[in-house]
């Protein structure tokens, strides 16, 4: 799953961290290790873990995206999905999509300068002022133009922060992050960056800039935290030029201004910076638009790299004449984090286990068992493996733009990303369920196998943008992501695997708690019938009538 890591998130992982190697639990023998992980389990629990055994081993390096050892997992899940006798959905008669990935970083610390009107220039200072962002479509990029400040930079749920404003030719200039007032999903779409520029971009602003704001909090992080982090490589996806994407590439970001540097942005101006940085401290103030009095001058250099990596896709054919050229969705992403800094036993290698090689293994699961029941479902069912899920919904976000059946045609997706199975699940969590008909579905297959289904048991998690079923979403695809639910023993357990394990070398086939593999083959289960009952329903799934991303990405409603 894709970290979304909030400054008091840092700090606690950080002690999490200093914890573990105050008192690192101690190390099974070989022997020990070796008997968990070739004990005896029935066929169905045997065929899931068969999967990780291989995807999660230390050879596989933490299958890192662009590496040697993910386009070998690329290939394991390409023989699997033959084997289930799914039809290849890739390029050219294959599995495998290629995704050429752009890794990006600024080249240098650029240049920033603001200038009154008829003043010379004056330069901010790298580090102190400001930070400069990379831009993947212009390796060389220039810009000067006046600047208005806009709020949070929302428009949208009641709230338009560029209200009174023209910002047409214009860089806007706004704080992160988004009023808590706002429901925790919806709260989450408009703190993302990504949303303020698409948002910037339909007003006519050429591109904007992020002021520190004194209230830390998710997506408004302290400039000393992104300092730390300036020039670190960020990653998108290649267009047929090779320029990298963005969603937004006539309003680029252009870089963060620190407290100071936004100070002296703010310089001259009728509302004063100081009232401005004391009403932000209120996550639900509302700011004026105002234009400033100064123009910016902004100058970024960005050095791109160019990796290859690849989506695996097999399709089973839909049988009916009608509903056949309709797709359902199943994806999980293939990708974790490769190898980083040791724990405190020495361990370098983030196998990912969890995360998501239990996705995986459950999507070539439900493969088998459309096989087995020698009934081909009504809509075709398209499985999908993505990549470079931890650096950003990538590979989901490019087979989204760039998909290899008709777009037309997509209807629903499912997606699975690191379903926590280390204990004897009651209910069932699918973020996202609120928002369509995909809720009813779930909870009706839930109910088949005589579990609940619970609502979002974190909804500060915002965990319904942070996978790549929301790639989906965005396309106006409903959409759902599942999870075994909280109740009874589940909260515990979903706790100390975040706490323990997520993005850690000890995710891993011998964890504690043990991966609990009946528990497993029951999360297939329920996903097949989740599956099935989409692929064979007369109707299509459907956004609930007035739901905010329905409308937002313009999907299929219910009257």
């Amino acid at each position: 799953m894709l970290r979304l890591t909030s400054p008091l998130g840092l700090i606690a992982l950080v002690a999490t961290s200093a914890m573990a190697q105050e008192a690192p639990a101690p190390a099974p023998t070989a022997a020990q290790s070796n008997a968990l992980l070739n004990a005896e389990l029935p066929a169905d629990q045997a065929a899931l873990k068969s999967h990780i055994m291989f995807l999660a081993s230390d050879q596989m390096r933490g299958r890192d995206a662009g590496s040697a050892e993910y386009d070998i997992a690329a290939q394991y899940v390409a023989s699997q999905f033959y084997e289930q006798g799914l039809r290849p959905a890739g390029d050219e008669g294959s599995y495998l999509q290629k995704v050429p990935l752009i890794s990006y970083k600024p080249a240098d610390k650029g240049s920033m300068a603001l200038a009154a009107k008829g003043g010379q220039p004056v330069s901010l200072v790298f580090g102190e002022d400001y930070l400069p962002a990379g831009n993947p479509d212009k390796t060389a990029f220039q810009l000067t133009a006046p600047v208005v400040f806009v709020g949070y930079g929302i428009s949208g749920l009641g709230r338009d922060d560029y209200k009174g404003v023209d910002v047409k030719g214009k860089i806007v200039a706004f704080f992160g992050g988004a009023p808590s007032s706002f429901p925790a999903e919806e709260r989450a779409h408009f703190s993302s960056p990504a949303s303020k520029a698409e948002i910037a971009m339909k007003k006519g602003a050429v591109g904007y800039i992020t002021l520190e704001s004194p209230r830390a909090g998710r997506g408004s992080y302290p400039f000393k935290t992104i300092a730390a982090n300036w020039d670190r490589a960020r990653f998108t996806w290649a267009e047929a030029d090779g320029s990298g994407h963005i969603p937004t590439p006539t309003a680029p970001g252009l870089g963060m201004l620190s407290t100071a540097g936004a100070a002296k942005l703010f310089e001259g101006a009728k509302v004063k910076w100081d009232d401005v940085a004391k009403l932000s401290q209120d996550d639900g103030a509302t700011f004026k638009a105002i234009q400033l009095p100064r123009t910016l001058s902004v100058t970024l250099n960005t050095a791109n790299t160019a990796i290859t990596s690849y989506n695996v896709a097999g399709l089973l054919p839909g049988s009916d004449p009608a509903l056949g050229k309709e797709v359902v969705v199943l994806s999980a992403h293939l990708d974790h984090v490769g190898v980083g800094k040791p724990d405190a036993k020495g361990d370098t290698i983030y196998n990912g286990a969890m995360d998501n090689a239990v996705g995986i293994a459950s999507l070539i699961e439900e493969a088998r068992r459309f096989k087995a029941s020698g009934k081909p479902p009504r809509r075709s069912v398209l499985f999908l493996a993505v990549t470079a899920e931890e650096k950003g919904l990538i590979g989901s976000d490019y087979y989204a733009h760039n998909p290899t059946v008709p777009k037309a045609n997509l209807v629903a997706d499912v997606n699975l990303d690191m379903p926590i199975i280390t204990y004897k699940f009651e209910d069932v969590t699918p973020f996202g369920a609120a928002h369509s008909t995909l809720g009813e579905t779930v909870a009706r297959a839930a109910a088949q196998i005589g579990v609940g289904m619970g609502g979002d048991p974190r909804p500060d998690e915002a965990f319904f943008v942070r996978s790549d079923h929301y790639r989906f979403v965005q396309q106006g695809i409903p959409s759902v992501f599942l999870w075994p639910g909280e109740k009874g023993p589940g909260k515990a357990a979903t706790d100390a695997f975040l706490s323990s394990h997520y993005h850690q070398p000890s995710d891993d086939l011998v964890q504690q708690p043990a991966i609990d593999w009946e528990s497993g083959a029951r999360f297939v289960d329920v996903n097949y019938r989740i599956a099935r009952e989409i692929a064979d329903a007369d109707q299509k799934p459907m956004w609930k009538k007035g739901d905010f991303f329905g409308t937002l990405f313009g999907g299929p409603m219910e009257k």
